[in-house]
């Protein structure tokens, strides 16, 4: 099995970390019982975060008798240090341990630094100091954010999209991340759904200039996790055939395109902006049944609410114009009914 050293942490991963988003959406018996079978099957790494409602409720109930053998990684949203550290004392109340392999600001629209008056890295700090955290990491969708934070040397690791519909960009920042000593995590190898072939993915991860990079795949049924777990036997090449099926992506999805992170919402008016506005994707990525159906067809029809107040847009880490995306998905999908 490949393994990934998670930079100046000293980490060590392997390069098939489970993210527990997903797990949420489960049964805790269901929960606990993916998350047990992954870690009897090798995987060792396991991320996920206080904004993930139950999920790490549902890590605790699944590891705490063996704590000291899995990399936990969660997450804050807290905007101050008074708020990062209730954040911390319930993650640590939930996940039944007394410690977090690495702890992430999550998402902020700004690079945590001491004196910024957040008082949120001062936070981090006197919480390393005491024990509670062994690694300050930090979590981001905007390049910006990213590579103000690899550049300002206070963070050990780094988790940003990447997979293979990434950008020069992104490429950068994942590069950015290797030469300077910090451990990148992969979060949405999949692309939020819009990548089937997990192979493809696999593949694309395990290459040589990507040894650094440690890929987090979100799992919520059986079938998906044993998916990941027979590359560990049999890892996919990257051969002719699956470098095709990339490149056919690549040109499908080139361009301006949402990935569904949902950082957008809520809209004001209720549209499910992180579905909505890729549904033209969707269509024809998946069976069509199911996004055609009376419930979906209400959902888009509420892009006809649309305010244009602009809120969406501001929160966009992308940049993306996303009214108009609702709209030109919302002509598409009329096209199909």
């Amino acid at each position: 099995m490949d393994r990934v050293i998670l930079g100046r942490t000293g980490l060590e991963v392997n390069k098939n970390g489970f993210g527990a988003l997903p797990v949420q959406r489960v049964s805790k018996k269901d929960a606990v019982y993916l998350l047990q079978k992954a870690f009897y099957n090798g995987i060792n790494y396991f991320d996920t975060a206080r904004a993930y409602s139950d999920s790490e409720e549902k890590l605790g109930a699944a590891f705490a008798y063996t704590r000291d053998r899995i990399i936990i990684s969660t997450k804050t949203a807290a905007q101050d240090g008074a708020a990062m550290w209730k954040d911390l004392e319930e993650s640590l109340r939930q996940l039944k341990t007394d410690y977090i392999d690495i702890y992430q600001f999550h998402n902020p629209a700004f690079c945590p630094k001491p004196g910024d008056g957040s008082g949120l890295y001062e936070a981090a700090l006197e919480a390393k100091a005491q024990g509670k955290i062994r690694h300050i990491g930090i979590t981001n969708h905007r390049l910006a954010v990213a590579k103000e934070a690899i550049a300002s040397g206070l963070y050990e690791t780094l988790q940003f999209p990447f997979s293979y519909l990434a950008s020069d960009k992104d490429l950068e920042v994942v590069k950015l991340c290797g030469e300077a000593g910090m451990g990148f995590i992969a979060m949405k190898g999949l692309a939020g759904g819009l990548i089937h072939n997990s192979a493809c993915a696999y593949a694309y991860m395990a290459q040589s200039q990507f040894a650094h990079v440690a890929p987090i795949w979100g799992i919520q049924k059986e079938s998906e996790l044993d998916e990941f777990l027979s590359y560990q036997e049999c890892p996919p090449q990257l051969d002719e055939k699956l470098q095709g099926e990339i490149d056919r992506d690549r040109g499908e999805l080139s361009g301006d395109f949402c990935r569904g992170c949902g950082y957008c919402m809520p809209c004001p008016v209720g549209i499910e902006i992180n579905n909505c506005a890729r549904m033209s994707l969707m269509l024809r990525r998946a069976p069509q049944e199911g996004w055609l159906s009376p419930a979906w067809q209400e959902k888009m029809k509420k892009i006809e609410d649309c305010l244009h107040c602009g809120r969406c847009m501001s929160k966009c880490p992308y940049g993306l114009n996303t009214p108009e995306l609702l709209a030109r998905n919302y002509e598409d999908y009329k096209t199909f009914l």
